[in-house]
């Protein structure tokens, strides 16, 4: 049985925190804990046993910082042997822990995508297409080694998220689950909040989200009641152990296991379906997480048949209220627009943009379809250059098919489409794209009649 029919029936168990036992165990400072994947095979498989033995039932491979930034691809620590060596110390684990325990329950295991360690532009350098790049390789070559689903972790913004989901997605046809990192007042480090992270994921067709790291279970209790009100997949959490300090030159953290399992218990009851833990977690901590939560009843998340659209900081929920829709970028009547378009005058493009967010406009359309210009390479520059300069979701307003994935693919939320209409040609182009990246799409009621 796979992970998604497996946790429609019962509650799963992530394992706990790796890198702090690694350094129990003679990390050193400096030291890159992936090449411990073929250095200490012995060491990473037995702390996958302890997880196993305290209940875990999904554990994730030691490739939280497993990419081509920080690995080449040929020698000892090639990109491709560490992942490798980390799904094959996982399933050895697995094999053992069935052989040794008698315990046939299935067990999946995650190739785990951290962050790439850099801000995606316009905020960083990296280009959206580098860190998808990134992302496939890690993808191809875990799904290779035979992980049973990928996990997009940690991560602290939407846009980095959408490349590696998409990675994910194209390169494999195993499950996609992923957590980001919220702070104590739900703000992701790029500005984006839980209802905006959970619009993108769910349009990429995430099988489960929630939220891991950065925060206790005592904090995240907010960040999962949130979660439970506006997700309509399984929803994840794994909480630190609570937050951390110094003590003699080592990090420590505030809540012991006992306390721990408490909380969790609190969260399983709330109605989180996937629960593990992130730093400073151990097996204990997660031992007696399962003893107080295994065995309760599962209940999924309802379909919460919200129709929203989103940035990467704000969500538009199209329901009772007006949506206000600026419709200055476009050309339609508008010599000055057309003029700035002929003319590559980008700056007028944004500044139209800013004024319409100044004068209360909830959604802006960018539409850029002029006959004599290359419409696909100017709409995916105006869409980048938008969401650049400000914060409001964006319609993206074209009938040209590559203008619109181009536009799409890049867009940093979950978009409005205008349009399509009844005819089977408008809807063979249209609908595709919407599935693969997450929309609402604006239907016009006619047909070739």
């Amino acid at each position: 049985m796979g992970i998604l029919e497996t946790v429609r029936e019962k509650k799963l168990f992530f394992d706990g925190g790796m890198g702090s036992l690694l350094v129990e165990r003679g990390l050193a400072p400096g030291e890159l804990p992936e090449t411990w994947n073929v250095t200490h095979p012995d060491v990473i498989q037995e702390i996958h046993m302890e997880y196993l033995r305290a209940g875990s039932n999904e554990i994730t491979t030691n490739t939280f910082g497993a990419n081509g930034l920080k690995f080449g691809r040929e020698g000892e620590f090639s990109l491709k042997r560490l992942v490798k060596a980390a799904v094959e110390n996982a399933k050895a684990a697995r094999e053992r822990y069935a052989s040794e325990s008698g315990d046939a329950s299935p067990v999946y295991i995650g190739l785990d995508l951290g962050p790439t360690g850099k801000l995606l532009k316009p905020l960083g350098d990296l280009d959206f297409a580098e860190a998808y790049e990134l992302y496939r390789e890690v993808v191809i070559c875990g799904v290779e080694a035979g992980a049973d689903f990928v996990l997009v972790e940690t991560m602290s913004d939407c846009y980095e998220a959408k490349a590696a989901v998409l990675a994910a997605r194209e390169n494999c046809d195993l499950p996609v689950c992923a957590t980001m990192i919220f702070d104590k007042n739900g703000k992701l480090l790029t500005g984006g909040d839980v209802e905006s992270a959970t619009a993108l994921l769910e349009g990429l067709g995430v099988d489960m989200l929630g939220a891991n790291c950065g925060l206790g279970p005592v904090q995240m209790k907010e960040i999962l009641r949130e979660l439970l009100r506006v997700a309509s997949v399984p929803v994840i959490v794994n909480p630190n152990a609570g937050l951390p300090r110094s003590e003699n030159g080592r990090t420590v953290y505030d809540i012991d296991a006992d306390e721990f399992a408490a909380v969790m218990e609190e969260m399983a009851d709330m109605g989180a379906n996937v629960l593990g833990g992130c730093c400073g977690t151990t097996p204990k901590h997660i031992a007696g997480l399962v003893s107080r939560c295994r065995g309760k009843k599962q209940i999924l998340p309802a379909d919460k048949d919200r129709t929203v659209v989103s940035s990467y900081a704000r969500t538009v929920v199209i329901g009772s209220s007006p949506v206000l829709i600026g419709e200055r970028i476009n050309p339609t009547g508008k010599s000055r627009f057309k003029q700035a378009l002929r003319e590559h005058d980008m700056e007028y493009i944004l500044r139209e943009g800013v004024t319409q967010q100044d004068h209360g406009a909830h959604i802006l359309d960018v539409n850029v379809g002029l006959p004599e210009i290359d419409e696909p390479s100017v709409m995916e520059e105006t869409v980048r250059e938008l969401q650049s300069v400000i914060d409001l979701p964006l319609q993206i307003d074209t009938s040209d098919a590559s203008a619109l994935e181009r536009a799409m693919r890049i867009y940093n939320g979950k978009p409005l489409v205008n349009s399509v209409n009844g005819k089977e040609e408008s809807m063979k182009a249209v609908f595709p794209l919407v599935k693969k990246y997450g929309g609402v799409v604006v239907a016009l009621t006619l047909d070739e009649s």
